[in-house]
């Protein structure tokens, strides 16, 4: 487990499976040998404050699982004007070995949602290098009636891969957002989404993809 990991005290205890590399030769590039660590710089939003979010890396350091205890976003009823968006941005550290580059190739995310009928919500992610004007954004959309877990996976073609500058470091960030919006529905009545599960074991797992660096 990587040091420096630790958030509002909590650290998640958690494995998870890292996505295999693909090369554009057809073939797959193992993680470097050399030790892979991704410390976080920030964790900041709506949707994460202090202490309501916590990451934790793989055993074999190419995935990572952000959990959070507080990620809603609701209108309707008595909600806060102001609680139909929230979100979260995650500003990551990743030291990798010299001669690799790294990009984010899947995330999974998980929640619940409970929208009335002519209700609607999104779960938004984009993922960028700091000082990059390129930036990957995946958008999926829900509409009510709907009372249910939801899950969303981000799958980036290998071409469109957003990659890290060979040899400079650079932060990458992940801002991850769910927009619930009362649409036709009944303003007395509350329509809601989170970034989470019903039993509150809530987990976002982000797979890195790994190349080579030219020249290596």
């Amino acid at each position: 487990m990587a040091s420096g990991l630790l958030l509002g005290g909590a650290i998640a205890a958690l494995v998870t499976a890292a996505m295999p590399a693909h090369n554009p030769s057809g073939g797959f590039v193992d993680p470097p040998p050399d030790k892979i660590v991704i410390n976080v710089a920030t964790v900041n939003g709506s949707g994460c404050p202090a202490g309501t979010a916590a990451v934790a890396v793989s055993e074999d350091n190419t995935a990572f699982t952000v959990t959070y205890s507080d990620y809603l976003a609701q209108v309707g009823g008595n909600s806060d004007p102001t609680a139909f968006r929230k979100n979260c941005q995650l500003n990551l550290v990743v030291h990798v070995p010299s001669g690799f580059t790294y990009a984010i190739a899947e995330a999974d995310y998980r929640g619940f949602a409970s929208l009335q009928s002519g209700a609607s919500a999104v779960q938004r992610a984009s993922y960028y290098f700091q000082g990059s004007s390129q930036t990957a954004a995946k958008t999926h959309p829900f509409t009510g009636v709907y009372n249910d877990n939801w899950q969303a996976t981000d799958t980036t073609d290998w071409a469109q891969l957003v990659w890290a500058p060979c040899g400079v470091q650079r932060n990458f960030n992940i801002n991850t957002e769910i927009r619930v919006s009362a649409g036709t529905s009944s303003p007395s009545k509350v329509s809601f989404m989170t970034m989470d599960s019903t039993d509150g074991d809530i987990s976002t797992v982000y797979h890195m993809a790994w190349k080579e660096c030219p020249g290596k």
